[in-house]
């Protein structure tokens, strides 16, 4: 019996932990296995100057490695679709082109998003400094600005979720304002 335990207990020590630490690297590689997905959201902006939030609706469509797409269904119909290095605003009969290398702290906040549904660590740390709290089944993902000019305008992103799941984007401003997307990932194909 001691023999047994004793065989055991060596076995065990030589393998591999089946439980290692959760750390940033195996979230990244958990995110980057979702090559595309479709979820809905729910957006609150809380503006300092307003009595109340404003808050907004409707669904995010990402497809790896760089395509995001915002459709704002309420209250009122907007879409912003992000491609390579171009960000396209529809808003009624207003559009908007912009290629943004001509605006780095606004490529770098979409990189944020991106980079984080893709799993690109790299993509990351080119612009945040990222720290990592909790498990496999509920993380939280802190990013830090490390350009100045985009430290004048956002004091942190938590972006959190479980697993290889994003179910929350809070946006803290330097100005006090800030916002919070609850997102919940579609069951219906389309």
């Amino acid at each position: 019996m001691v023999a047994a335990l004793a065989a055991g207990l060596a076995l065990g020590a030589m393998s591999p932990p089946a439980f290692a630490a959760w750390d940033l690297q195996q979230l990244m590689d958990s995110l980057a296995q979702n090559k595309s997905g479709r979820a809905t959201f729910v957006e609150t902006k809380r503006i300092a100057m307003l009595d109340k939030p404003l808050e907004s609706s409707g669904e995010l469509v990402f497809t790896a490695p760089d395509r995001l797409e915002k459709r704002t269904l309420k209250p009122r119909p907007e879409s912003m679709t992000v491609t390579g290095g171009e960000l396209f605003i529809d808003r009624g009969n207003q559009k908007y082109h912009v290629q943004l290398q001509a605006y780095p702290q606004l490529a770098a906040f979409i990189d944020s998003i991106r980079g984080t549904l893709a799993g690109d660590r790299q993509a990351l740390e080119r612009n945040y400094k990222l720290s990592l709290d909790g498990s496999a089944g509920s993380w939280s993902l802190q990013l830090l600005p490390l350009d100045e000019k985009m430290q004048a305008v956002v004091r942190h992103i938590r972006i959190s979720g479980a697993r290889d799941q994003v179910k929350s984007v809070e946006i803290a401003q330097a100005d006090g304002d800030s916002s919070l997307m609850v997102i919940e990932k579609s069951t219906t194909a389309r």
